[in-house]
């Protein structure tokens, strides 16, 4: 009875972990965390200590609003266009968390500074885009078309880079600690300073690649790679 009891207190007594929900809107994030009594981060998330998610979805339809969690696997909100992303960010919004980008075609723009953590963004094209000091913190960005990108001091940890090509892509003093890049090619690439501590770099092409001063501190790569590579 007694190892009971104390379970039940243990249980009652431990910390909640917070669930943030992403909304398809600013405004709807703002006037749904007032109705669930949650915390409004000042963009389209929604923090809640304990999830009901019969009071989230009887909220969302009355806003005519959709959500998913942050980080979900399936993107439940709609996807973005090129024209809508571009409109947007014009007008100074740069909080894109979990947008659903798969297969844009956004060759040559500036999307400096943007925060796309969590978005889906796998076969995107943003060859010769900028998006120095974006935030794509564990995003998925497989089989992307990064070629001539500027991401020098971007924050890609986690970020899922699989078979993307950034050839001549500059990643200077970027963080792609704990990043998937197996198999990418990295031909020409500039990782000056770069952090890949932890990351996965098994398969990737280091032609003519610059590492000087990266960390690669735990990275998973196969020496042989490496020895068409400037350190």
């Amino acid at each position: 009875m007694k190892n009971i009891i104390s379970t039940v207190l243990k249980n009652w007594l431990k910390p909640q972990k917070s669930s943030v929900l992403l909304f398809d809107s600013i405004a709807a994030a703002s006037d749904i965390a007032l109705m669930l009594n949650a915390q409004w981060d000042g963009c389209n998330g929604v923090i809640v200590t304990t999830c009901d998610e019969v009071a989230v979805n009887t909220a969302a339809k009355l806003l005519e609003a959709t959500w998913c969690y942050q980080g979900a696997s399936k993107a439940v909100l709609h996807r973005l266009t090129t024209d809508e992303i571009l409109r947007r960010y014009a007008i100074g919004e740069r909080y894109f968390v979990n947008a659903n980008l798969r297969c844009a075609v956004l060759t040559s723009v500036k999307l400096s500074e943007i925060n796309l953590s969590y978005a889906k963004l796998s076969w995107v094209d943003l060859s010769q885009a900028n998006l120095s000091k974006a935030d794509l913190t564990a995003a998925d960005l497989s089989q992307a078309n990064l070629s001539g990108t500027d991401l020098n001091k971007a924050y890609l940890m986690r970020t899922n880079l699989s078979q993307a090509d950034l050839q001549q892509a500059s990643l200077r003093g970027a963080n792609l600690s704990s990043a998937n890049l197996t198999e990418v090619n990295l031909t020409g690439a500039d990782l000056t300073g770069a952090n890949l501590a932890l990351a996965d770099l098994r398969g990737a092409n280091f032609h003519l690649c610059n590492l000087s001063g990266a960390n690669l501190t735990g990275a998973k790569l196969i020496e042989s790679d490496l020895a068409f590579a400037k350190q």
